[in-house]
Order: C-alpha cells, then structure tokens, then sequence
C-alpha cells in the first residue's frame, strides 16, 4: 500500500488537519498513544539501525559490507560480535542489505550438495518473506529477483520473483559448518560463489561501488543499545521518515489511524512543538515506559514450561507488534519455525534465575534418543544477560551434535553448564558459564515435524537442576 493512499484515509477521517492533531489528547491518551507507536516501530528501527551499523563500510569485511554486497563470516562469531543479538556458533552468516526502490535485485547461490543451508528474505518490519533452503528449495543452484511493491515488469528466463512489501531488504544466508578448518575451507568455496547484482547488470560484468563511510554512526555500541538511545523526536521523526520506502501493511490502518493523533504520519516531519507543553512531555517519556513494556513482555513471549521458554510467534507477526517488537531487541533476525526453534533458558528446577557464580547446572537427558529432533541440527547455545557470547578459555560457545559428548554408564547424557572446567572427564559435555546471570538457548534447525517434536510440543527440554 502506497503512502498517499494512508495520507488520504486519514485525512477523509478527520484525523488530520493540515498536519495538526484533529482534535486536543490528554497528557495520559498521547503517552499511551505514543509508547504504542515506539512498540510498532521498534521492528523497523532495529532492522534500519543495523543496515547502518553493517553497510558502514568502503569494502567488505567478514561482518560488514556497503549496500549490495555481501559480509560472509568466515569462522564462528567471536564473543566480540554485536552486529546481531542472539547470535549462532553453528553457521556461517552471509549478510547484505539491498534497495529495491528503483530497481530488483539478482541473488543466487551453487549446487549446495549435501550441506544443510538457509536462507532468509527480511522486509524492513523484520518479517520472513522468503525462506529458500534445504527444507523448502532443495539443494540445487537456485537464482531469485527481489523486487520492490511497485516494481512491474518481466525478469531473465529461470529467474523467480521474490515480491518485497519493503523498498529495504535483509537477505541473510546461514550455511552449516562442523567449525573444523577445512569445513570453514569448503563453505568459504560455497560462499565466495554466493552472487548479488541489480537487475540491470544482468549478463554483464558487474563490480560493486565502494561503500560509504558514515562518521557519526557509532560501530562499537550494539544495535539495540543505538536504538534505545535515542529519544521520542529522533525516534519518531525517523520512523516517520522510513515508513515513506517502507510502508505499513494494509493490516495496519487502525495503528496508522492512532499514530497520526500525535502527529506520527509517513512522509511528515515529527514537530512537538504543535502540541501543548504537558502532552509533548507525556510523548517524550514514551520511549522509557515502551522499553520496560518489552522487557516484561519476555515472560508471555511464548509458551513456558520447566523454566523454559518457547516462543513460536516468529518470522510472522500480523498485528502481534509487541512480539515483533520483542523479538528485534532480543533475537533479530530470527528464523521462522519451521527453520528454526529456539528454546529459551529461564530458570532452574526451583524457578530460581540461573547464576554461575553462586552454582554449578546440569540438562540430563535419560537416553540419547531423547536429543532435540533436528532434521538439519541441534545446538545449545550460552548467552550473558545481553544474549551476546561470553569469552572462555575454550572460545566454546554451543555444545551441539557436532560434539563428542560424552554418555553415561547407562546410556544418559549429562551437560554442564557452569563457569569453571569440570574436569577432563566432563570437558567435552561443558558449557562454560559467566560468573553471573546467564541464558541457555536451545536451537533445532529444520524441526522434526512427527512426534517428539518441539512444534507440537511432545518434546521438551530437561529441567535445568543444580549440580549436586
């Protein structure tokens, strides 16, 4: 949906009047309007924040690269990495960002033989618009167009259309890797064949333009944190000025209808200054109260069970926009379901946090068989408080099915998660810890559908006990 054609709803409404509200709000009715708005468009903030933070570049790198060009990781994350939250030591990240504004966009990839492979399409909300891979597309060469909302016209013979609803698109590839050099050494090959180019080079030779390097944006601070930094007008003005090239879904008039009574419509500029003195106030506060309501949304998220948490309400939100919301502070980009699963650590067996520097953890599995159910693979993952990795002395951040886990006399397999080694009886099976607050994350990539299964919830992780 064009921008003109909200413009035009809401001024047909009454809602606007030459740009002012139509109609006077109390201090309380424009801070809750306006903690709505920073919720609504926290998703898009996050997605634009780290397009800045990774095309803020004149070249590639293996985390950064300018506008249409691909950063492929070359070895695992290191407990440096903050370019995402939540992120993975199991796959190779292939990152770019693309325009379609005025153009469509080429993308394609090689014969990926037997590897386990995903690839992502994110709009600029961070909604899944397209997942190709090994559970959806097969493992053959495989070459897409992204196209902007507007775009129409014919493509090159073989080439399938990928409709964007957003003029920004995320593309990120994560390939499997077993961490061993010269596994690295052959997804490198896979990589360096991975392709990006506007439509218009199509047959020709085409070479990248050197990206541009933007001063004032601050690479060392995480995406969230940059976005939480800034304040009510920065942050609406902005968002205001996003929603032009990225429009609002149709399913999002009602929202649209209530941002536009404090002034927040695409194409507008942000003035506070129209508004009277206690109820500008009111809106600057927003962003403070908006922040906590996400925090304290993790408890619903999702599903809880033996202080774990389950959240499937990702890759597709609809008007669900505080768990879009959620999930761009704590997990962007995120998989769909059936991709991915993640399995949140949340407490112990008593309910209590989990703290490394007061215990020592185990997950028993009685058999096995009892493993996650992944049809490509399974890992857990250890995260601080601030879902990034923490340095150890083994740089080991999963412990997953790649691992020589070590089984007990009965067939049980025992993993350990605490801040000093437990010996090399128990090393292979360790998760190290911090000496403090910390987050496990299961991840099962391409899900079991049949039972055990996390989808339908006939399998569940063991409960988190205090080592003995």
């Amino acid at each position: 949906m064009k921008i003109k054609i909200f413009s035009g709803l809401l001024a047909t409404t009454g809602l606007l009047v030459s740009g002012q509200p139509a109609w006077a709000l109390t201090a309380d009715e424009a801070r809750d309007i306006a903690v709505d708005a920073y919720v609504y468009g926290y998703s898009l903030m996050s997605v634009e924040m780290s397009r800045k933070v990774i095309t803020n570049v004149k070249a590639p790198t293996t985390t950064r690269a300018p506008m249409g060009q691909f950063a492929n990781l070359r070895e695992y994350p290191s407990a440096a990495y903050r370019d995402v939250t939540a992120p993975n030591a199991d796959t190779l990240y292939s990152n770019a960002f693309i325009d379609v504004s005025k153009e469509p966009w080429v993308v394609s990839w090689p014969a990926m033989g037997d590897r386990y492979y995903v690839w992502e399409f994110y709009d600029a909300w961070v909604p899944v618009t397209f997942d190709p891979g090994s559970r959806t597309t097969g493992q053959g060469a495989q070459t897409y167009a992204i196209t902007g909302p507007n775009w129409k016209g014919s493509l090159p013979e073989g080439v399938k259309e990928v409709k964007s609803p957003t003029s920004t698109v995320w593309i990120l590839a994560r390939t499997y890797s077993t961490g061993t050099p010269e596994d690295y050494k052959a997804v490198w090959a896979l990589q360096d064949q991975y392709k990006l180019y506007p439509l218009s080079a199509w047959g020709k030779k085409y070479t990248p333009p050197p990206g541009k390097v933007d001063p004032s944006i601050d690479m060392k601070r995480s995406v969230r944190d940059s976005v939480n930094a800034l304040g009510a007008v920065e942050y609406f003005g902005w968002m205001a000025k996003l929603m032009v090239n990225n429009p609002p879904s149709t399913e999002d008039a009602p929202m649209m209808a209530k941002l536009a009574k404090i002034g927040l419509v695409p194409g507008q500029d942000f003035d506070l200054g129209k508004l009277e003195p206690a109820v500008a106030d009111a809106i600057r506060s927003a962003p403070k109260v908006a922040w906590k309501k996400i925090v304290d949304y993790t408890k619903d998220s999702g599903q809880t069970k033996d202080g774990w948490l389950l959240n499937l309400k990702v890759g597709h939100y609809g008007t669900d926009y505080m768990a879009r919301a959620w999930l761009s502070a704590f997990g962007i980009p995120a998989n769909a379901p059936k991709d991915a699963v993640y399995v949140v650590g949340m407490a112990d067996s008593a309910g209590q946090p989990l703290d490394a520097s007061k215990n020592n953890y185990v997950i028993h599995f009685d058999k096995a068989s009892n493993l996650p159910p992944a049809s490509g693979f399974w890992s857990l993952t250890m995260y601080d408080s601030g879902y990034f990795f923490i340095p150890n002395p083994l740089n080991r951040y999963t412990v997953s099915m790649r691992n020589k886990l070590k089984t007990n006399a009965d067939g049980s397999i025992d993993l350990y998660l605490q801040k000093d080694n437990p010996g090399p009886d128990k090393e292979s099976n360790w998760l190290p810890a911090p000496a403090s607050t910390f987050i496990p994350m299961f991840r099962l990539y391409w899900p079991k559908e049949s039972p055990p299964s996390v989808l339908d919830g006939t399998w569940w992780p063991p409960k988190i006990t205090k080592a003995s």
